[in-house]
């Protein structure tokens, strides 16, 4: 252990002759010495034990006899490392710390969803060790430097904060050993069972006492009574066959935001039906073709991505937004694509879409889609955004009434694709039908402009060639 350094005067030695030290004094922690200054290292000037020395280039040693210590005397500068701790234990720098990152501009907190390691466990660079929950995405919490986790100073279910701190790391791997100790002290429960094994006798007494009693009374009076109340009672479901789960943060939000949404707007929702036959004509003529030449499948979702946007241009109040007692018209479409996962409904958006063409469509739905199922979505793939597209007919949805994003003003709903017998030409034939809903807030949208909305949709859908003619 290094307690400190102490400056004393040497007189020079002649010989064998002793040399006189004065007391030592304070000074600051870098040194100018001449040959005639020392370096001594020792707990005080009281205690001194027997300590090893360090030479150092063009220095010389000189150990005064009698006395185990050694002096190095140093023509140099010499610094005195104040930053470092030679404790018996880890030296200072050994641990780091694992805390919460920035979580975006509009999250001030969040909640420890589950912990991915365990106190002991090795980690590298940059692993993820716990997971944080906020309203709107999963954030990792990593390691900043690679070692071995000797403890959590956080629980999970606890909300935290940007630049909490949520874990402490040994850089050398001494939190191992830490851990287990931990684990051994776990045995001393004996004392509890020995006063468990004190509580039996006492409670077997009781039975005892009981037996002492007399026992026919018991049952005339316990037997009649439970039959009759149960019957005159309604049967409620056992508490042990239900189960309590905290609801997570983006459940929360979600709630929360279409709660809002219902309070805030005046909603309304119009529908129609679609035929699908020349969309899915042309997917199935031109799907292999389009695979190969830009790697990913065509599917419904870019054509009414297409049809969207040249109804939001024909109809641009649909893709306006209220804002107090202004209407904020926006020149720029950005369609949110909602998406279903495992932890609750996210909304990445197309940023542009009116410049993307079918295969930039497709590409980005599919990388956001991963994404969302991953879990590895961020605040930015889902901020802003003027107008959503909800496709339940993925999960069969026949019909729905879609609830709007805020603070968009309206959302499409798609449904899923049902051969009904309908009217073509005069006659009845087959065809794959699809309804489409279209929700939107009635103090800014009249129901002119969002019937037309939704003929233009269907228009584009039904004749995929009105997109090349821009008719």
């Amino acid at each position: 252990m290094f307690w400190g350094v102490i400056r004393r005067k040497v007189v020079p030695v002649v010989g064998r002759s002793a040399s006189k030290v004065r007391p030592s004094i304070s000074g600051p922690g870098r040194y100018n010495t001449t040959q005639n200054e020392a370096l001594i290292y020792g707990i005080s000037s009281q205690h001194v034990q027997s300590f090893n020395y360090g030479k150092f280039l063009g220095s010389r040693v000189y150990s005064k006899p009698g006395r185990d210590i050694n002096v190095v005397l140093q023509p140099e500068y010499f610094i005195r490392p104040s930053h470092r701790s030679y404790s018996s234990g880890n030296a200072e720098g050994d641990l780091v710390e694992a805390v919460v990152p920035f979580m975006g501009e509009s999250i001030t907190d969040g909640t420890i969803a589950k912990f991915l390691k365990n106190p002991g466990d090795k980690v590298a660079v940059d692993e993820p060790i716990a997971q944080i929950e906020t309203d709107k995405v999963t954030i990792d919490v990593v390691s900043p430097e690679a070692g071995t986790i000797q403890k959590f100073v956080a629980k999970e279910g606890d909300n935290v904060e940007a630049g909490t701190k949520v874990a402490v790391i040994s850089k050398s791997g001494e939190g191992a050993p830490q851990a287990a100790p931990s684990e051994k002290s776990s045995p001393p429960p004996p004392a509890a069972e020995e006063s468990a094994d004190k509580k039996i006798p006492k409670a077997e007494s009781s039975p005892v006492k009981k037996d002492r009693s007399p026992s026919a009374p018991q049952p005339a009076v316990q037997a009649p009574s439970p039959p009759r109340s149960a019957s005159s009672e309604p049967q409620l479901p056992p508490k042990d066959r239900e189960r309590r789960v905290p609801m997570t943060r983006l459940r929360k939000r979600v709630a929360t935001r279409l709660k809002d949404s219902q309070n805030t707007f005046a909603l309304l929702t119009t529908f129609n039906e679609v035929d699908m036959t020349n969309l899915m004509k042309l997917r199935s003529d031109y799907k292999d073709a389009f695979v190969q030449k830009h790697g990913v499948k065509l599917g419904f979702m870019s054509g009414f991505v297409k049809a969207a946007v040249s109804a939001l241009q024909s109809q641009p109040v649909v893709n306006a937004v209220i804002d107090g007692d202004d209407i904020i018209y926006r020149d720029y479409i950005d369609i949110s694509i909602a998406v279903g996962t495992a932890k609750g409904l996210v909304v990445p958006v197309l940023r542009n879409a009116e410049k993307m063409n079918f295969a930039e469509i497709e590409k980005e739905i599919s990388t956001l889609g991963k994404k969302a199922n991953e879990g590895t979505i961020s605040i930015d793939d889902m901020a802003g955004g003027t107008f959503t597209i909800s496709n339940g007919g993925v999960y069969g949805s026949l019909l729905s009434t879609p609830i709007i994003n805020p603070p968009q003003s309206a959302i499409l709903g798609m449904h899923s694709i049902v051969t009904r017998p309908m009217v073509v030409g005069g006659d009845i034939v087959p065809r794959p039908m699809m309804y489409i809903a279209l929700t939107y807030d009635h103090r800014l949208i009249d129901g002119r402009e969002a019937v037309f909305f939704l003929r233009r949709i269907k228009d584009v859908v039904e004749d995929p060639r009105r997109l090349l003619l821009d008719v």
